[in-house]
């Protein structure tokens, strides 16, 4: 195999997951993309490390009301940043395993009720930065079927694995607090800040580090060439269990993929453009048993990606998602867009 076919291998299937740098609602950390990415640089022969540093930033700065933007003078706000270390080992062609550690950066202000020790409701606002461990998550890969051949080549891969509580849950903590100090103060079934009261878009589970629980992380990748033409998609999906102080995220389903052609099949580098679609998904949270109707969304976007692949060894990619459409329930801080890049790098 030439190294030109070996370089479109391993671009086609590093496409496949660039979309590591798209996480989970609300910009969480995407584990399997990531986790993928890292993945990617694998040829026939296989085995070996792989370490893979991606980036995402997205701010929120749009407050949406059931799908429908609020004009505000002085709005609140989250812009984070999460990066993914990712280190792989692959046990050959067919298994391998990835650790993904999300390190994340917050910026916010956010406006909450709260009960005083007057036995009055108060609203305060909470502005600042958050920096720390987020959830990491540990994700095997299967590889059920894999073809290359100079014209054409496919790839399907399934993953699945485990996110572990690392990440700081103060905010969760904190609102099961007010909760029970409000449901004493009035009694159980009225309204809250996170079960009722629209007082903002951004809520404790947006500016929490981690969720608490230990939750299930599922997916599979499929990857197809032909030519300089190619088309990927990935489909993940977060099965949640109950977290800190009984908080609850609701489940994800993300689905991404798009066509794509190489610009440039150097002997030594390519590098490709593609149109990118991502579809995502997220029920309504929990807390005490309550849903919350302030949690839970549907979104679309599209954006292009650019990667860039050299030798056998380095893989890098950069891309923006613009939403075309997000339905949201009751009042939320949803993205007004997304940037994400990676290097990866195989030993």
């Amino acid at each position: 195999m030439s190294s030109l076919h070996r370089a479109h291998a391993n671009a086609v299937i590093l496409l496949g997951c660039v979309l590591a740098l798209i996480p989970a609602w609300p910009a969480r950390s995407c584990d399997l993309c990531s986790i993928y990415n890292a993945d990617s640089l694998r040829t026939e022969r296989s085995s070996g490390v792989v370490f893979s540093l991606s980036e995402l930033f997205v701010p929120y700065r749009t407050e949406q009301l059931k799908g429908e933007e609020v004009p505000s003078r002085n709005p609140d706000y989250l812009d984070k940043s999460i990066t993914h270390l990712v280190p792989t080992f692959n046990f050959g062609k067919t298994f391998g395993a990835s650790l993904n550690v999300p390190i994340v950066y917050e910026d916010f202000k956010r406006k909450s009720v709260v009960v005083g020790s007057n036995r009055r409701l108060n609203i305060v606002t909470d502005e600042g930065t958050e920096f720390g461990l987020g959830d990491a998550a540990l994700i095997g890969r299967w590889t059920a079927f894999q073809r290359s051949e100079m014209e054409w080549s496919a790839a399907f891969n399934v993953l699945a694995g485990v996110k572990f509580p690392t990440g700081n849950t103060d905010p969760l903590h904190d609102e099961a607090v007010q909760v029970r100090r409000y449901n004493v103060l009035v009694g159980p079934g009225h309204a809250h800040d996170a079960l009722g009261i629209p007082v903002s878009g951004v809520h404790a589970r947006d500016v929490s580090l981690g969720s608490g629980s230990f939750d299930g992380v599922f997916g599979t990748t499929l990857n197809l060439r032909y030519g300089r033409w190619f088309f990927n998609n990935q489909v993940q999906y977060y099965l949640r269990t109950e977290g800190e102080s009984t908080y609850q995220y609701g489940n994800e389903l993300m689905i991404s993929g798009g066509p794509g052609a190489y610009l440039v099949s150097a002997d030594q580098w390519t590098l490709s453009l593609q149109v990118n679609a991502a579809y995502e998904t997220m029920a309504r949270d929990e807390l005490f048993g309550k849903k919350s109707d302030h949690t839970g969304m549907t979104a679309w976007y599209i954006g292009p990606l650019l990667n860039l692949t050299w030798r056998e060894r380095l893989s890098a990619n950069i891309g923006v998602d613009v939403p075309l459409s997000i339905s949201n329930n009751g009042f939320q801080n949803v993205p007004d867009y997304r940037i994400h890049g990676g290097v990866a790098w195989r030993f």
